[in-house]
């Protein structure tokens, strides 16, 4: 997480929010920075929410698509990063065809009956293209028709303090009434942190986390063309585990950036593995929390397998608290006195 300066603590203190696909709370961290409350929150998955009411003490564990718009409390800002699989390049990318893409149809539903200031969401990058742009079109054109301004933009995670090149697209949309017209997403600025900077000590490592050898492909094809990057790009790719080469299987190097950490199915990297001192070894399960940007004092119970699943699936906090920071900065939202900071 991004430590603020005392200035912005309680900026958001009165404010309401609702935490839909709440995952891990990724976005209930950022927000909660800022003094915001949560007043509701939903998933589905039985683990997550069991990781969920470990660190915030409430109970999201409900279908959204079985609650009633009526049952949600009144609230200022709905957030959420809506189901993705639909959309991605790791998915089958069916978009609306795939029932997790029409999960979004239930944000419209809830936002036409409480008519929020604000909604703030997250999805792949792959929903900018899906379907030639028209799936990104819909989605927009709904936002709208409801009476928001919608502001769009893909941001890298790489560029916030973490080493996770992970591009995500994220949704502010204002309403339209009391829109200054003055909002910026944050801008990309330089990288600051690679992987040897979120990994524990060796005596803080209590299991087993080296990948047989055997296993090993150091020194591929891959590391001397695309995948070997630029120092801004600082993707080091130092080989793959197992059979063949993808993201899950990857191994780079601890001065570079891990690839998108991804919802691993299998794999026995979950996610990719590191080389350090001629061995190889996977991610701690802290570690992996650390890439999004979770605090050290996050519990985190279950089995690394569990948690790295868990994980794949969340939004980066430093990237959300970046972009509530703008909107406070910019003074976006008018008539509501709180992102109106004079």
């Amino acid at each position: 997480m991004i430590e603020l300066n005392k200035e912005y603590k309680d900026k958001l203190k009165g404010i309401k929010f609702i935490d839909l696909f709440c995952g891990l709370g990724g976005f209930r961290l950022a927000l909660e920075s800022f003094g915001a409350e949560c007043v509701f929150s939903s998933d589905i998955d039985k683990n997550v929410s069991k990781t969920y009411f470990d660190n915030f003490n409430d109970n999201c564990l409900n279908d959204i698509t079985k609650t009633e718009a009526v049952e949600i409390p009144s609230h200022n800002i709905l957030c959420g990063g809506f189901p993705c699989q639909a959309f991605s390049i790791g998915g089958y990318k069916k978009g609306f065809d795939d029932e997790r893409g029409v999960l979004f149809l239930d944000i419209i539903r809830i936002a036409k009956y409480h008519l929020p200031e604000l909604l703030f969401l997250e999805n792949v990058k792959g929903l900018v293209e899906h379907d030639e742009g028209k799936t990104f079109k819909i989605i927009v054109d709904c936002l709208e028709d409801l009476g928001y301004n919608v502001y769009t933009k893909v941001l890298n995670s790489k560029y916030f303090d973490v080493p996770q090149s992970r591009e995500r697209i994220y949704f502010i949309c204002i309403r339209q009434d009391i829109d200054n017209k003055t909002f910026e997403f944050p801008k990309e600025t330089k990288i600051n942190k690679t992987i040897k900077d979120i990994l524990l000590s060796s005596d803080e490592i209590k299991e087993n986390l080296f990948i047989d050898r055997e296993r090993c492909h150091l020194n591929h094809k891959y590391t001397n063309n695309n995948l070997f990057d630029t120092e801004e790009k600082r993707l080091l790719v130092a080989g793959y585990n197992g059979i063949k080469d993808h993201n899950n299987n990857r191994i780079y190097y601890a001065d570079g950036l891990f690839c998108t950490y991804t919802k691993s199915t299998g794999s026995t990297n979950n996610g990719g593995g590191i080389v350090l001192n001629n061995k190889v070894r996977r991610l701690q399960k802290r570690e992996v929390m650390r890439l999004f940007g979770f605090p050290d004092s996050y519990k985190i119970d279950y089995s690394h397998y569990k948690i790295c699943q868990q994980a794949g699936n969340s939004v980066v906090v430093n990237v959300i608290q970046s972009i509530i920071k703008n909107l406070i900065d910019t003074k976006a939202i008018k008539s509501y006195h709180k992102f109106n900071i004079k």
